[in-house]
């Protein structure tokens, strides 16, 4: 029986993934590495890994991945200040969920980029709590980040759903022990997601799945 609903944030609830792909590459970028996006849907959204190490195989030393992953993030915080927009249909989903059981955010996302993020949109009232990339050791597809949601909420992991739109998160979610339901966007259509309880295709469709 689901008692508590977990939610990823970029590319569930806002629409982000494309433009952190894109501060990614640029920085990539200007020191000659060119990433192709089917390289960035691999290693971050498959596997969850880290596309900076594309430049650790290339020779570029420690000190300067810093240094470009630094510059990276500040791109990223620039676009994300000009505006963030909800996926369609969260507004309405969240209303109609708010209150009929504890809901939270778990995320990748760094805590100064969420906060940006979020503080124009209005939707954090309708969670628990956010968990995000500062509050565990082992990102995703590492079961931890939903065990610690689960932890926080008091709940058995069976008794969580996960909501997600990437392989890396379905592992994490599977790995924890919760069914989740997967609504795959335009980076993530072509993901495996077998081990999903479903595959929706729309985010509207979550409340008749609680029914």
């Amino acid at each position: 029986m689901t008692k508590a609903i977990l939610w990823d944030n970029d590319g569930v609830l806002v629409d982000t993934e494309h433009l952190f792909f894109a501060a990614t590459r640029d920085e990539f970028a200007t020191v000659g590495v060119q990433l192709a996006l089917e390289q960035y849907q691999d290693l971050t959204l498959r596997q969850g890994k880290s596309c900076f190490d594309l430049l650790a195989e290339r020779g570029v030393a420690p000190e300067e991945l810093r240094r470009i992953r630094e510059v990276r993030n500040r791109r990223y915080l620039e676009r994300l200040g000009q505006g963030v927009s909800l996926i369609d249909g969260v507004l309405e989903t969240l209303k109609s969920l708010h209150g009929r059981l504890p809901m939270a955010i778990v995320t990748s996302c760094n805590a100064d980029h969420f906060e940006v993020i979020h503080a124009p949109l209005g939707i954090l009232r309708y969670f628990e709590f956010a968990l995000t990339n500062a509050d565990y050791e082992h990102h995703k597809p590492h079961p931890e980040p939903y065990l610690r949601a689960a932890e926080r909420l008091s709940l058995e992991p069976v008794d969580c759903l996960v909501i997600e739109d990437t392989e890396r998160g379905l592992e994490a979610a599977t790995r924890a022990g919760m069914e989740c339901l997967v609504i795959p966007n335009a980076l993530t259509r072509h993901g495996d997601f077998r081990q999903a309880r479903k595959v929706l295709a729309s985010i509207r469709e979550v409340p008749d799945e609680l029914a």
